[in-house]
């Protein structure tokens, strides 16, 4: 078997598995979080947690499929690793990124609606 389509299909796997498992993470705990901005407003917390969660899941699966067309050409095994190694890396990194950033830019709104 050829070693990128064996690259592609465990690093397919493992990513959409990561994402869909911490998406759905997110989702059922960062209600708690939206509640706490927008108090007494449950259709609204849900529709902003509703809102977060499908930006989260088109970005982070867009480009998981993105870097796909960016891999070079498998060799051997030790390569196989790497590279899957690295390209999970990068969409763990990207997670963590627009998890914070999410939080901080909803914090700052809030703060900015009280005062």
């Amino acid at each position: 078997m050829n070693l990128n389509i064996l690259g592609y299909l465990i690093y397919l796997v493992l990513t959409a598995w990561i994402i869909l498992r911490v998406g759905h993470q997110l989702y059922r705990n960062g209600i708690v979080f939206v509640n706490h901005l927008y108090p007494n407003h449950e259709t609204l917390c849900l529709q902003t947690n509703k809102i977060l969660l499908t930006g989260y899941y088109l970005v982070n699966l867009g480009y998981a499929t993105l870097t796909l067309s960016q891999w070079e050409t498998i060799v051997n095994s030790t390569q196989l690793v790497e590279t899957i190694a690295f390209r999970t890396a990068i969409i763990l990194s990207i997670l963590t990124v627009l998890h914070y950033g999410n939080l901080i830019m909803l914090t700052l709104y809030f703060k900015k609606t009280i005062l």
